[in-house]
């Protein structure tokens, strides 16, 4: 009989086996201070380009203010017990209620966190006759909640709308095969590493062909896209055909937890069905009103999403006259596609960091093929002007670097010595 850890021990996987040389620099990095554009890494200020703070309201002292007040209130453990319990309070049925609204949709459950949120609801949702159609290029947590379904799962490429409509017959023909069943459909508003916006309007238009109900991942629209920021639905005038629609508050909303909003009788099944909130301590009282004052920010000062949107379009623009590819985003995520091994990526990466302060998330092989490297940018409505200048010098400066062999693997030794 094997030994589970000796196995575990012999494998590290593709992130764990580079984990003596990458803790606590490139992975687990510790940064300190208050959170805004700028904090400390290892000591030294950087220009932070990785935290999802959209809107600015991290550090916000109204928010701030308010989550004192109501852990001075409350603590941290009120309510105690899950949800169906003993942990409700007219607080969080408020929460869904303006959430819902929000969206434009008739009821909304909270979720303790987004990524156990919607593998839960996936789990949920269908059964082992249920067949869903999924986007190439969808979150590691819809691909988790994709391994815990029963039945069967079908992926189209990414944002290909020919071949969505190819899996649709599939599973449709599937579907009349059993006798039972039904098909969901499951993408994204924002896709978190390219940036670039599901085809949510052309997926909403095929249910004039085929029967199938949509669940929208709009973790990185929500707060930043459409008119009013109710997400990728909205700017894409496509929110009515989102039967579910998923986000999380950890990215515009700098905070903890998510949410689904839908149809009411489908919540309600969701509320008295998914395991991971009925058996879970429900969201403490301060992240709840915290929250609450969050979502009011976002629906009533528009300027945090408009100062958003100028900080990114100016990164953008500036890395496209610089000759840089971002590839084909139009949203505020921000990638930047360079070519080079893990070894000039490491070497680019502490470059960037020790000589020019700037802080940013580098994604190399085995997430993305041989030879590339991606780089992604997150702008904040926190970000100025002279973030962006320096951003834009540095990034040109180590990019000429790149293209000269600069950061090949002779070079390491010297730049690891610094870290």
């Amino acid at each position: 009989m094997a030994d589970i850890f000796e196995r575990l021990l012999k494998n590290y996987g593709p992130l764990g086996q580079h984990r003596e040389r990458a803790h606590g620099y490139f992975a687990f990095p510790k940064l300190e201070g208050e959170i805004a554009s700028r904090m400390k890494f290892r000591g030294q200020e950087m220009i932070v380009w990785s935290l999802n703070n959209y809107l600015g309201l991290a550090n916000h002292p109204e928010i701030r203010k308010v989550d004192a007040e109501a852990a001075a209130e409350f603590g941290l453990a009120y309510p105690m017990g899950a949800r169906m319990m003993s942990g409700n309070s007219n607080h969080h049925e408020r929460l869904e209620a303006e959430l819902a609204a929000f969206e434009h949709k008739e009821d909304a459950i909270l979720l303790n966190f987004g990524y156990q949120g919607i593998m839960s609801a996936i789990d949920t949702l269908c059964g082992r006759h249920d067949v869903i159609v999924y986007d190439a290029e969808s979150h590691a947590c819809i691909i988790d909640g994709l391994r815990l379904h029963p039945g069967h799962r079908y992926v189209f490429k990414h944002n290909d709308i020919e071949d969505c409509e190819k899996q649709l017959q599939r599973a449709t023909q599937l579907i009349e095969k059993q006798k039972s069943g039904g098909i969901l459909v499951i993408t994204e508003g924002v896709f978190g590493m390219a940036g670039d916006q599901g085809k949510l309007k052309e997926i909403v238009a095929l249910k004039g062909k085929y029967d199938f109900r949509l669940l929208v991942d709009d973790a990185h629209g929500f707060g930043t896209l459409g008119e009013t920021g109710a997400g990728a639905g909205e700017a894409q005038g496509c929110q009515d055909g989102i039967d579910l629609y998923f986000s999380t508050f950890a990215k515009s909303m700098a905070s903890i937890g998510a949410f689904i909003a839908g149809p009411k009788a489908i919540i309600d099944y969701i509320r008295y069905n998914i395991r991971s909130q009925i058996f879970a301590k429900s969201l403490p009282m301060p992240i709840v009103l915290g929250n609450l004052k969050r979502l009011h920010m976002l629906q009533t000062m528009p300027e945090l999403k408009n100062k958003l949107w100028e900080n990114a379009t100016k990164l953008q623009e500036g890395l496209k006259a610089r000759g840089f590819d971002i590839g084909k985003t139009d949203s505020v995520v921000t990638p930047v596609y360079m070519k080079g091994g893990i070894e000039e990526a490491t070497a680019m990466v502490m470059d960037l960091r020790e000589n020019y302060k700037i802080f940013c998330s580098i994604v190399v092989y085995p997430v993305i093929p041989k030879g590339h490297i991606i780089y992604r940018l997150i702008p904040s409505a926190a970000h100025t002007d002279e973030d962006i200048q320096l951003t834009l010098k540095a990034f040109t400066e180590t990019k000429e670097k790149l293209d000269a062999g600069a950061y090949k693997a002779e070079a390491i030794p010297d730049m690891a010595e610094k870290a």
